[in-house]
């Protein structure tokens, strides 16, 4: 029987692993064989995540502290990936934030900040693992965590910055996926809806916010920890070598409508 997923002797770069779903796709592509480096910029909670990592599935891990806005800092880190692995396989840019905010009050402060992480920190991460890893090697699959909010506006929470550098995260990838497919290298995004995180429970669980789940998701409910894992090993496996370019939404339907 053929495991399609099977990623085995892979190694994948996980940016915001510290928590959220972040952890969860580390996880996901872990219990597929993978080894897993985990990227953030608190030391002790990667720390933390690789050692669970690798007690619960056995595989390699690595934690390096890395800030996405800082450029040295990026090279630095995938340097010290290929000193250990001596290869990136996988690459999900997961780091983010997000200002919430009527637009008319959003500052020049607030919009530089969220186009600087979510967006051309994306970037930084990609040019580096691209250009020392997997254009070398001729593969790669990188995976852009955007959001449902880079497709679509929302009426329920002020959001522009968010939602202006994850529309540029979608078709960033398509840029990417256009330049680096003769190198081997998919690139795809995944446009997660309101999913369940420490950050997110107290403002989904609000009453406001589950009126709104019940309106504008055909599923009529919040997505579930896990329900992102298999997009990710999805786009991760070396099979889905004829996907590149694809904003993937994972939204129990929000952007059909």
């Amino acid at each position: 029987m053929k495991n399609y997923f099977d990623l085995t002797g892979r190694v994948a770069v996980v940016t915001g692993c510290s928590t959220g779903l972040g952890v969860q796709m580390a996880k996901a592509l872990a219990s597929q064989g993978a080894s897993v480096v985990a990227v953030a910029r608190r030391q002790n909670m990667i720390e933390q995540v690789a050692a669970d990592i690798n007690k619960e599935f056995g595989v390699p891990t690595l934690a390096v502290r890395c800030d996405i806005t800082d450029t040295a800092m990026v090279e630095e880190m995938v340097d010290t990936v290929l000193a250990k692995f001596g290869r990136i396989d996988v690459l999900i840019n997961n780091a983010g934030t997000g200002a919430v905010a009527p637009a008319e009050d959003i500052t020049d402060d607030q919009f530089s900040w969220e186009m600087n992480v979510d967006l051309f920190g994306s970037f930084r991460v990609a040019r580096a693992v691209a250009k020392k890893a997997m254009i070398p090697a001729k593969y790669g699959r990188i995976i852009n965590i955007a959001s449902m909010y880079g497709l679509v506006g929302n009426k329920i929470a002020g959001s522009a910055p968010y939602h202006a550098a994850k529309g540029g995260v979608v078709n960033l990838t398509r840029a990417l996926a256009a330049e680096w497919g003769k190198h081997g290298i998919t690139v795809n995004a995944i446009c997660p809806g309101y999913f369940y995180t420490d950050l997110t429970r107290d403002t989904l669980n609000s009453d406001f916010f589950r009126q709104n789940a019940v309106t504008m998701i055909p599923e009529e409910r919040y997505g579930e920890e896990g329900e992102l894992d298999t997009a990710a090993l999805f786009l991760a496996s070396p099979a889905s070598s004829y996907v590149t370019g694809v904003a993937l939404p994972v939204d129990g339907g929000y952007t059909s409508m």
